[in-house]
């Protein structure tokens, strides 16, 4: 990758490499990327001035009457778009979104998560997050999906049976063109299910590579005829896919403020706050974990996704575990997150909750290290375990009287999010489904 940090860096190489065109790229607040298309000839204006376009169809933006916005790019984020993405010599820019009168935008995602990495900044801490990403690869009947997985293998199978290992390659390689290099890529547990995983990074750069991720994902997978899904529970009786998100804290000389050598569990006092702050806050801020209807049909007993609110240091039935590693490797693993949220969003209110939790030394109850799927109702009171919310509806309930969440979003972004998906619950909820039908038709 080439190191690009001014305009001055980006004119020259777009020259040098005789770009033709450059998409300047942003996220509405449900995380879909969005972008406005310039020619070169327009790229040293957009550098200078930003480049001014209409929000008033981007969702959770603006209304009509407030709808002019300015998308400025980040020089930093300059990157050539590899061959297998475009055809056209095509260079990407991520942009941070301004008002007409030049203050940042408050519906700006990226901004929520600057402020709250900035608020850890002044405490002394650095925001680290490592994200798994799963997702389905499905075959298509022309140019429609199917729910017919790509193939038929299991957790970790060999390339015989994993037929998609080709197109995980390709995804590499295409990431490694953007300057995001994994580590490890396998099938997963569900057939035609797979996970990619790259490097932990600060909170910011880890939101634009899973955005990135998804976005190569899908058009790689479409080169080789099939359809890329991150729908977190689109295949009844399998395991869903989720985003199993590592978090740590580093202090500003690079050390990590989650290990502690003296401690049984090597856990300072900080992970464990932040951990407790987690779990006291995590009901109010599912609604951004776990954002669309479908969510929650993967939150449920028995598909390897946390429905308890618990945490351990090994056992995968917990909300929050500690993987194996210590000094610089401490950290904690938040497993209910999915890829249908905004990562900006997500990594924001996650981190609000660790803080907040380490300004209140908020003690988490005792790790339990048992089969949480197979406790009694009795010994869940014992272990002061509880749910997770069970539906999008429950969980907008406890986001709608966060305190936390709605300082963390801000007015703007907090109102729009729950307008957007208060409607999405309502439409679900009136649905008459087919199971209603082959259910209660017959015998009501």
């Amino acid at each position: 990758m080439i190191n690009i940090k001014t305009k001055e860096d980006v004119l020259n190489i777009a020259k040098k490499e005789k770009v033709i065109f450059i998409r300047l790229q942003f996220v509405d607040i449900l995380g879909m990327p969005k972008n406005i298309v310039i020619p070169l000839n327009r790229l040293e204006e957009a550098l200078n001035e930003g480049m001014p376009f209409d929000a008033s169809s981007i969702a959770g933006y603006a209304t009509i009457e407030e709808s002019d916005k300015i998308a400025r790019p980040d020089p930093v984020s300059f990157v050539i778009l590899p061959d297998e993405i475009e055809k056209r010599k095509t260079a990407k820019l991520n942009c941070d979104i301004y008002e007409p009168n030049g203050k940042r935008f408050e519906g700006d995602c990226k901004y929520i998560l600057e402020k709250v990495v900035n608020k850890a900044k002044n405490m002394g801490y650095i925001y680290n997050t490592g994200p798994e990403c799963e997702f389905f690869l499905f075959k298509k009947d022309g140019n429609q999906s199917t729910l017919t997985p790509n193939d038929a293998a299991g957790y970790f199978d060999l390339s015989h049976r994993d037929l998609a290992e080709g197109v995980r390659a390709d995804i590499s390689i295409a990431l490694d063109a953007f300057g995001i290099d994994t580590y490890t890529s396998h099938h997963e547990v569900s057939d035609g299910q797979h996970e990619i995983n790259f490097k932990y990074a600060d909170a910011l750069t880890t939101a634009d590579r899973v955005i990135t991720l998804k976005y190569v994902t899908k058009v790689i997978a479409k080169k080789h005829e099939l359809h890329a899904s991150f729908m977190p529970k689109p295949l009844f009786g399998s395991n869903g896919s989720g985003m199993h998100t590592h978090l740590s804290l580093f202090n500003l000389k690079g050390k990590s403020a989650f290990y502690d050598p003296n401690d049984k569990n090597n856990l300072s006092k900080t992970a464990r706050y932040f951990i407790g702050g987690l779990l006291k806050y995590v009901k109010e801020m599912t609604a951004i974990l776990n954002p669309i209807v479908n969510s929650y049909k993967r939150l449920v007993p028995g598909y390897e996704a946390p429905t308890y609110i618990s945490w351990a240091n090994r056992n995968r039935s917990a909300l929050i575990r500690i993987p194996t590693g210590r000094e610089n490797k401490t950290r904690c693993e938040l497993r209910s997150p999915d890829l249908s949220g905004n990562p900006y969003l997500q990594f924001a209110v996650m981190l609000a909750a660790g803080l907040n939790g380490i300004e209140e030394k908020v003690i988490p109850p005792n790790p339990v290290e048992k089969n949480i799927y197979a406790l009694s109702e009795q010994e869940m009171r014992k272990y002061k375990i509880h749910h997770l919310p069970e539906s999008l509806g429950h969980a907008l309930s406890f986001l709608e009287e966060s305190k936390l969440m709605k300082e963390t979003l801000g007015n703007h972004i907090f109102e729009n999010f729950l307008h957007v998906k208060k409607s999405e619950w309502n439409k679900y909820r009136t649905q008459v489904t087919p199971w209603e039908i082959d259910k209660y038709l017959q015998i009501l």
